[in-house]
């Protein structure tokens, strides 16, 4: 079933519908995908100022799927745009390691004074 989100708060029945066809209780719901019940709440009342990780997050632990259809004029410029967007997320993925290599590194004997 395909259904089409014209505002944010749409996408709150989706998710409301989805959990009660799994006979699931929104508290369930929320600690068994790992977000808060509060959380869960402002999803299914279409709250505008939701975190887009955690609304995934809900989604995916729901198992809806999000399916975006763009023009066919903007799949030249979509492509270029995702790899763009790789790039940037490796090269974050690769300061977070160094990052977290440094701040775990423990000072060796010469370094101790």
């Amino acid at each position: 079933m395909r259904i089409e989100l014209d505002s944010a708060d749409a996408i709150g029945p989706v998710v409301r519908a989805s959990r009660k066809a799994q006979s699931i209780r929104q508290d369930d719901a929320a600690g068994s995908i790992g977000v808060s019940e509060s959380f869960m709440g402002k999803v299914e009342s279409g709250g505008e100022t939701v975190q887009w990780g955690k609304l995934f997050q809900v989604l995916e632990g729901l198992g809806v799927r999000v399916i975006l259809d763009v023009p066919d004029e903007v799949a030249g410029q979509l492509a270029a745009a995702q790899q763009l967007h790789a790039r940037q997320q490796r090269a974050r993925a690769a300061r977070q390691t160094k990052t977290a290599e440094r701040s775990g590194r423990q000072a060796g004997p010469e370094e101790v004074r």
